[in-house]
């Protein structure tokens, strides 16, 4: 950030700024001039009641994964127990009537537990009287819900990022993309389904089932395929020349609802699976079951802002806080990635 250089009133000298200071006069500096309210006008000048707000690529994770609000507020770690059953085989438990039967074979269960870390987030935002009558005299503009909009976007795209690609530098908070010891499958997607013929389509729908249930163990049935936007955009065109009236999108989904025996299965785009948006170096393509307990992100403290409080009753400030995990694997191989080279 560079400090402005304020001189004195005859231009020969600087005045030297403690830190507080300089802060205030560069926040008055840039929303004075090309990022802020003052603007030439003449007398043919309207200025416009609606103001255009910046816009950010948006999705609802909730959409796309389990995501549970305010349980285990203030937390440090949440720990959720999974329980395994270690009974012998079936056949271990046919006795014979006619014969000794002291010794019975029995049936037991472990317990083991998942731990995942509790990240904690503040920040505030601060305003002065001069800020707010500067800002009341263009007429439109509301400087504190500005202040505190962008704030809370901060939060929405952040928690939105944390659920799909992690917290950057953080192996404790992985997302949906980046989860370690997922099964990567590379041999079923060897480019965009958009571009596959309906031999090739017809191939992968006929293997892609299979590879998740074997991965599974044959215990559950995926409810979501989540692909990269730009391939999804693409499954509009025809599925083939002799089924012109009908897209790649619904030959896929409807296969899918029909092998699941689910009619709510859903095929659904995410830019993040883009390889030029996740750094992963690759297209990525997520097949899982949405099930709170097979997969899940926390959000113990949901988004909260406090009272301004000001010291001067010149200087006025305000906090938004919040906790969050990473998304948490409790049945690992309930998910599982597809993954093509670009």
């Amino acid at each position: 950030m560079n400090k402005p250089i304020i001189m004195n009133s005859k231009g020969d000298k600087q005045i030297i700024l403690n830190a507080r200071e300089a802060s205030l006069a560069l926040h008055q500096e840039k929303i004075l001039n090309a990022l802020g309210y003052e603007v030439d006008v003449t007398t043919l000048t309207t200025i416009m009641k609606k103001i255009t707000e910046q816009k950010f690529f948006e999705i609802a994770p909730a959409d796309q994964l389990p995501v549970r609000v305010g349980e285990g507020a203030w937390s440090s770690n949440l720990v959720t127990y999974r329980t395994f059953s270690l009974a012998d085989d079936f056949g271990t438990g046919v006795v014979n009537t006619g014969g000794n039967n002291a010794r019975l074979a029995s049936a037991d269960a472990g317990v083991d537990s998942v731990p995942i870390v509790v990240r904690n987030w503040a920040k505030a935002i601060g305003w002065t009287i001069m800020d707010l009558q500067i800002a009341s005299k263009s007429g439109n503009w509301d400087i504190v819900s500005s202040k505190e909009r962008a704030r809370k976007k901060n939060w929405d795209l952040g928690i939105q990022k944390v659920a799909f690609l992690g917290l950057d530098g953080d192996s404790n908070v992985l997302g949906l993309y980046t989860q370690s010891g997922v099964t990567n499958n590379t041999s079923l997607i060897t480019k965009p389904l958009s571009s596959m013929t309906d031999t090739e389509l017809t191939a992968f729908i006929a293997g892609v089932l299979p590879a998740y249930r074997s991965n599974c163990a044959f215990t559950a049935w995926p409810t979501h395929f989540i692909i990269p936007e730009y391939d999804f955009l693409g499954l509009g065109t025809p599925y083939s020349s002799t089924y012109p009236n009908t897209s790649k999108l619904q030959w896929l989904e409807s296969n899918l609802k029909l092998m699941t025996k689910n009619p709510n299965f859903q095929i659904l785009p995410n830019a993040y699976g883009n390889v030029a948006n996740n750094g992963l170096g690759v297209n990525r393509y997520v097949l899982l079951n949405y099930d709170e307990e097979s997969i899940r992100m926390d959000i113990p403290v949901d988004y909260t802002s406090t009272l301004a409080n000001s010291n001067d009753s010149f200087n006025f400030q305000n906090v938004g806080y919040g906790q969050f995990t990473g998304v948490g694997l409790y049945r690992p191989f309930e998910l599982m990635y597809f993954s093509d080279a670009p």
